[in-house]
């Protein structure tokens, strides 16, 4: 009876084994995310949403050799079409927004300078020079980085990259300089900004988490996360409600997670050298484009697990999100160099996240 018995289990075991796989297909295959690519201009770099005009921003920077300016592109967040192109005299490079007012900031990183355009409009605001040294073999000027608007307080924050980085306040409505933060540290390049607790962050090639009072405009704390190798801390992005800050690394194969509050590391993410990074409230999840491997990371920001991984050839950039936190758009660059620019117009990715 024994012997009947588990020749029956072992012939029911193919069958029970051959149902789940069926059923389980399907299941796996919803979890993949459905993404929609299109080819929008050379140069593409960071995006915008604006929730008052439904519409996404691209800065580009065109060709290296044989365009001046730059353009933003205004996109239909479902589509992609294009349905503005804004032409700016100088490139742009980083992007925020101020929701309040809906104006648009964007990084002259090339020109030291700072551009302010109406969403709705197109129109230029103003135009703010933030560093006007001129260039020679004992002085280079810092280059603006990346941008966060505090809509608040209508306060601009720019990253200025140098050996010796600051930190530059702006005024959003005039666009006039209210403070230079100094010693932001060696190429100080992600910026965050926890506007309820009066907190920037900074994070920088000498490995460290830079914490400013925005009440004061001085550096409360510099601390290195990890002493034991070598790290280029590129983006940062807050958990505001947890304390807890994502931060990328193109030195090593980790996302490091950290308490703002002290700044010790509460873990690290194995994933590809990393570049952008953005927590989304919403869903819980953090996702991390990843130059060289040519993929973005999606992943369960309560597990630190990785959920999902979008593949995105050839190099993903810049990373932004809709306001209900369901859809994610990334920017990805052809492959160029200085030497043989990309002969085809770099894209958006919608991923739809539901």
């Amino acid at each position: 009876m024994n012997a009947m018995i588990n020749k029956g289990k072992r012939a029911a075991f193919p069958l029970m084994l051959l149902s789940s796989l069926l059923f389980s297909a399907p299941l796996l295959a919803q979890t993949a995310p459905e993404v929609l690519r299109k080819p929008v201009g050379k140069g593409a770099y960071e995006m915008v949403y604006s929730q008052g005009e439904n519409a996404l921003y691209l800065a580009t920077s065109q060709s290296r050799k044989l365009d001046k300016g730059g353009v933003v592109y205004r996109l239909d967040p479902t589509t992609l079409d294009v349905t503005q192109i804004i032409h700016n005299d100088i490139k742009p490079f980083g992007a925020a927004i101020n929701g309040k007012t809906d104006t648009l900031f964007f990084g002259n990183t090339v020109n030291n300078s700072v551009t302010a355009i109406d969403a709705k409009t197109g129109e230029v605001k103003g135009r703010l020079v933030l560093d006007a040294r001129k260039r020679s073999e004992t002085v280079k000027p810092l280059a603006p980085r990346e941008l966060v608007a505090d809509a608040d307080t209508d306060t601009l924050y720019v990253t200025g990259l140098g050996e010796s980085s600051v930190v530059w306040v702006v005024d959003g409505k005039d666009l006039t300089l209210r403070a230079t933060i100094a010693g932001t540290g060696k190429y100080g390049t992600g910026l965050a900004l926890d506007a309820a607790a009066k907190r920037l962050y900074v994070t920088n090639a000498d490995g460290e988490l830079v914490t400013i009072d925005t009440q004061s405009n001085k550096v409360l704390s510099r601390k290195k996360l990890d002493e034991s190798k070598e790290h280029f801390f590129l983006n940062i992005s807050l958990d505001t409600a947890n304390h807890r800050a994502f931060i990328t690394d193109s030195k090593q194969p980790q996302v490091l997670v950290v308490d703002t509050r002290n700044g010790n590391v509460l873990g690290k993410i194995e994933v590809p050298e990393s570049l952008a990074v953005l927590f989304n409230p919403a869903r819980n999840e953090v996702y991390v484009t990843h130059r060289q491997a040519g993929e973005v990371s999606v992943i369960d920001a309560k597990s630190y697990k990785l959920l999902n991984t979008v593949k995105t050839p050839t190099h993903p950039n810049s990373l932004a999100l809709s306001p209900d936190g369901q859809t994610l758009y990334v920017s990805v660059k052809q492959a160029s160099s200085r030497e043989k620019e990309a002969s085809a117009p770099d894209d958006v990715i919608r991923v739809a996240l539901k």
